[in-house]
């Protein structure tokens, strides 16, 4: 019999396509599912066959219109302030929100299983303060403190020897210190649910039954060991809906180069022109995809590269042979299950640390995010005449394969929801 799974998501940019991609498997197996996300999302939640729920209390925001966005982390001027932004405006802030609009809904129409996007830490307490199964969502990398593997966030490679060891013991603490500052409010919205205070906000994240991490494993490193709740499930590799049909490309039988930075605002219009130059200096055929937050007649661009503002990429890489990207988790996977090779200018975020793990695997190479049209051209050039990242990401694409074979986020899910019945399941005031 289906199940009824409450989702909680917000406007996130590239977290909302790998988890709506979720909703859409789960409907089809017969299970209701609801999600409880901002009204600029209500749109593509119907697409992918859900119920839109729009929170009443917790912020609104749409992060393709840099007015509307919730954080503007693009106004930030260093990493630590991108940090500030989401722990104060999403993750801790508004926590006692997100549970109070979460616990509401829970006591409206019971469920068996709540499904939360991983930063919705208020979400989250309100799963566990209502007594049903709890599955959070990670769509990068895993980003919290795991032993053998350097600290999420400086973009470090993995540790050689005891300085290497001692490096990141110090950068882990230093990485974790920021969040003492939203732990109070965390704590407050534990309090206004009934539940006892946490002694850290890293703690409250594993306290999910699961944690269902939507990136390959293999990109990730070897030696990394996780928590008990963490399950590697594969990525998402369905295109976003608002990513239309499949536009015509260049003619000719040059290389393909696809083009996509973030799907949400980053001041990447200048970024964009960057890239666009260095592609006219080679002789490639460019598909430049801007995506929601950027106009495409606002980029210049030379005669051998076309600029459209979306397109779905899984249709575009079959045919790409490099894909030039901020290393948004979404297009670097998309393109490696394909195997095609990356150059990547990081812009903030999470997307250090991809590229990163991109160049550790050998499918790509890394250049500053402000990189002249000259650097990303060379950039370029090197990934189209050197067969190596092809063959790394040829390999990322197999284990990708092997890992996306079942769909084990949906198992997970199921296996949560059958654990309570709807009907025990709402919330106790």
């Amino acid at each position: 019999m289906g199940k009824k799974v409450l989702f909680a998501l917000w406007a996130g940019g590239g977290a909302v396509p790998p988890a709506l991609s979720i909703v859409r498997a789960l409907r089809e197996r017969g299970h209701g599912v609801r999600v409880l996300a901002d009204r600029s999302l209500h749109g593509e939640v119907a697409a992918a066959g859900g119920e839109p729920v729009a929170w009443t209390t917790a912020p609104q925001g749409d992060t393709s219109d840099p007015d509307a966005d919730v954080i503007k982390d693009f106004e930030a001027r260093t990493p630590l302030g991108e940090f500030a932004r989401l722990r104060d405006r999403i993750v801790c802030g508004p926590a006692a929100d997100y549970a109070r609009d979460t616990l509401a809904e829970l006591r409206a129409r019971p469920a068996d299983v709540l499904v939360a996007e991983h930063v919705l830490l208020g979400a989250l307490t309100a799963g566990e303060a209502a007594g049903v199964p709890v599955a959070s969502l990670v769509t990068t990398i895993y980003p919290l403190p795991a032993e053998g593997a350097p600290p999420f966030g400086p973009a470090f490679a993995p540790a050689a020897g005891p300085l290497g060891r001692a490096r990141d013991r110090i950068a882990g603490g230093l990485m974790v210190k920021p969040w003492a500052k939203g732990l109070p409010a965390l704590n407050a919205a534990r309090a206004a649910s009934g539940l006892a205070p946490v002694d850290s906000v890293v703690d409250a994240f594993g306290r999910a039954d699961r944690c269902l991490v939507l990136s390959p494993r293999a990109l990730d490193y070897p030696g990394r060991r996780f928590p008990g709740n963490v399950r590697h499930v594969g990525p998402r590799l369905d295109d976003p809906a608002w990513a239309g049909d499949e536009p015509e490309l260049p003619p000719g039988d040059a290389p393909l180069a696809l083009v996509g930075l973030s799907s949400s605002f980053m001041n990447q219009r200048r970024p964009l022109e960057r890239i666009a130059a260095a592609l006219g200096t080679l002789p490639v055929r460019g598909l430049l995809t801007t995506g929601p937050a950027v106009d495409p007649r606002t980029i210049r661009a030379p005669g051998n590269v076309l600029v459209v503002k979306a397109a779905p990429h899984g249709p575009v890489l079959r045919r790409a042979a490099v894909t030039i990207t901020h290393a948004g988790h979404g297009t670097a996977v998309k393109s490696l299950a394909a195997g095609v090779p990356l150059v990547c200018l990081p812009q903030g975020r999470d997307q250090r640390e991809v590229a990163r793990h991109v160049e550790h695997a050998g499918a790509g190479v890394t250049v500053r995010g402000n990189a002249s049209p000259r650097a990303i051209a060379r950039a370029v050039g090197r990934v189209l005449d050197d067969p190596a990242p092809r063959r790394a990401a040829g390999r990322m694409a197999a284990a990708i394969a092997a890992e996306t074979a079942a769909d084990a986020a949906v198992a997970e899910i199921e296996a949560l929801a059958g654990r309570t019945p709807a009907s025990a399941a709402g919330y106790a005031p």
